[in-house]
């Protein structure tokens, strides 16, 4: 039997594939630096714009001094507007909490925007793949013949429904998927766009192409062929199906009786073979990300990495707090769990050197903490019983000026409304995806940025599966106790508390309860401060980790010193979370043992 014979036409391009879809909000035309959830914005201001009248008028009903027809008027006001309008929105939004999607209903109808768009991307990909590999031969035939255009074209008006209603702007994780997109066009059209563009092209310093045309498409064939192969184009999709919500490489377990509220003690004991070097290590991680960043996978954790030196390891594993950790606040989880916790590592250790880590908040909290151990313990006529601490991007210094966090306190000032947070979620907690939202904002395009990267790396096989526990740990944070959260904002980020002088923790003697902790201390303690920071760093600045430049055992002024019994301050050329790096991982494993051995 004859097949019949393929008529072709003139190769369509991929600039009239492109512009099947029009101009939409994946394109960033405007040119803005970062992610603008637009619509998020507009509905929040209205949302608080609701609450504080209804706030108003719950204030006129019992106020005595107003005439009694127009307070009774207000509370008349109040109760229809609670019943058909805030009573909803706080019910949508904790319900919303308690099922783990996003309170924001703009936000989570973009997150099905980016599972449409991804299940598009495997399938379209996945039509032109034949035993693994990209199939030239089909990419001629579709994009050469009448029947072949007709059905690229179809496949474009089914991204352009998608992209047209999505509810961002900006460099947005949809524009960083509409990259791959354009680059797939190029390999089935095997043809530049007008432009010039090339989407993931390896460039020259002057911008010019680094390789020929022909090596282009036969990395990027590779890239989609890895890409498909592991159908890996939504990030957070993919990293829960390869983890299947478990992180970690090393072995653990629960430290009996260490079990606060949700909060518990992990020990990681020595693997078989590894000599003790009679130290342990305490470690501190922050209350809105689950601990396991210190632990991401073989070759990439922190933990493994100590325990090659020997150390017994405690790791603070906050949990997930529910309804009944709410009215938590900063002295729960500043001084009860530390004391708790310490108290059960010195009953297991009792002649062990106890050492302590920390990371971001984790650091923030721990240093008040030590200082006023190290003040309970100094009055008792007792020495400091921990003396070395390593914080890694652990912000001390909260301002206007040096510190770099004038973005962050500048969005509070303007839109942190800690009582509208207690109406939403004072029975549920601040969930993971209003924290994410104020990180965005001041680390400009990182939803883009960590989308693009991803798939540029894809062309690399093995780079998708290594990616996966740092996904996931990046796309699922955890909640944040609604009174520990606006204690953190107010005291720590606003009022500068701890910098200046003014943080207060509770204590077992009633000459420190509740009285402003004494920094200056950790000198006369003899605590030595490890300060690691990065200098591209928007969550922590440089400017605000400025703890082994303040306290403990500063020397002669020069904050850069190594050398024994000082502190040591080490600014890198890092982010914020340079622990998922191996070569920044492993700088920092060499930099943080020589201060723990000096």
């Amino acid at each position: 039997m004859k097949k019949d014979k393929i008529i072709r036409v003139e190769r369509i391009t991929p600039d009239k594939l492109i512009s099947v879809i029009g101009i939409s909000p994946a394109d960033n035309l405007q040119g803005y630096p970062t992610a603008i959830p637009w619509k998020s914005k507009i509905a929040g201001l209205q949302v608080r714009g609701l609450f504080g009248y209804q706030k108003l008028l719950d204030t006129v009903s019992k106020d005595v001094s107003v005439f009694g027809p127009w307070s009774l008027a207000a509370a008349w006001q109040s109760s229809v507007l609670d019943t058909f309008v805030t009573g909803p929105i706080k019910a949508q939004a904790r319900m919303a909490v308690g099922s783990g999607r996003n309170p924001d209903l703009i936000a989570d109808m973009n997150g099905w925007s980016y599972k449409g768009y991804s299940r598009l991307l495997y399938t379209f990909t996945g039509f032109f793949i034949k035993d693994g590999k990209f199939d030239q031969g089909k990419a001629l035939d579709i994009s050469t013949t009448q029947s072949g255009k007709e059905f690229l074209v179809n496949y474009m008006e089914e991204f352009a429904q998608i992209e047209h209603n999505y509810n961002n702007v900006g460099l947005t994780r949809l524009k960083a998927m509409k990259e791959l997109l354009k680059c797939l066009l190029v390999l089935i059209t095997e043809t530049p766009f007008a432009s010039g563009e090339l989407p993931f092209a390896k460039l020259n310093p002057e911008g010019t192409l680094a390789t020929s045309f022909e090596e282009y498409l036969a990395e990027n064939r590779t890239r989609m062929e890895n890409l498909f192969r592991e159908n890996a184009f939504d990030i957070k999709e993919y990293s829960e199906r390869v983890t299947l919500g478990k992180i970690g490489c090393s072995e653990y377990k629960y430290v009996e009786g260490s079990l606060i509220h949700r909060v518990r003690l992990r020990h990681y004991p020595l693997p078989k073979g590894i000599k003790p070097n009679g130290k342990v290590l305490y470690m501190c991680t922050p209350l809105i990300n689950k601990p396991d960043i210190f632990d991401l996978a073989t070759g990439k954790s922190l933990i493994e990495g100590m325990q090659k030196e020997g150390y017994e390891i405690y790791l603070v594993d906050p949990g997930d707090p529910g309804w009944g950790e709410t009215q938590l606040g900063l002295d729960f989880y500043g001084k009860t769990i530390p004391d708790h916790f310490l108290g059960l590592i010195k009953k297991r250790h009792p002649r062990a050197e106890i050492y302590v880590m920390a990371y971001c908040m984790g650091g923030t909290l721990i240093l008040p903490y030590l200082a006023r151990r190290a003040q309970e313990l100094l009055a008792a006529g007792c020495p400091m019983d921990i003396k070395k601490v390593a914080l890694m991007a652990s912000p001390m210094k909260f301002d206007d000026e040096e510190s770099g966090h004038k973005a962050m306190r500048s969005l509070i000032r303007g839109s942190y409304d800690p009582l509208l947070m207690n109406e939403l979620f004072g029975a549920v907690n601040i969930p993971s995806q209003i924290i994410e939202a104020g990180m965005n904002d001041i680390q400009p395009g990182v939803q883009y940025t960590v989308v693009l990267g991803f798939y540029g790396r894809a062309e690399k096989g093995d780079v998708i599966a290594d990616s996966a526990p740092f996904l996931y740990w990046l796309t699922h944070g955890t909640k944040f106790p609604v009174k520990a959260h606006a204690q953190w904002i107010q005291n720590i980020y606003i009022d500068n508390q701890i910098y200046e002088g003014n943080y207060c923790l509770p204590s077992t003697n009633p000459e420190f309860d509740n009285k402003p902790v004494n920094m200056d201390i950790l000198r006369e303690a003899g605590v030595t401060i490890f300060d690691y920071r990065g200098t591209r760093d928007p969550i922590a600045p440089a400017g605000s980790c400025v703890a082994g430049e303040t306290w403990g055992q500063v020397g002669c002024g020069n904050v850069k010193i190594v050398g024994a019994h000082l502190n040591r301050t080490f600014e890198k050329n890092i982010g914020h979370i340079f622990v998922v790096s191996r070569k920044h991982l492993s700088e920092y494993l060499i930099a943080v043992n020589e201060f723990f051995r000096a």
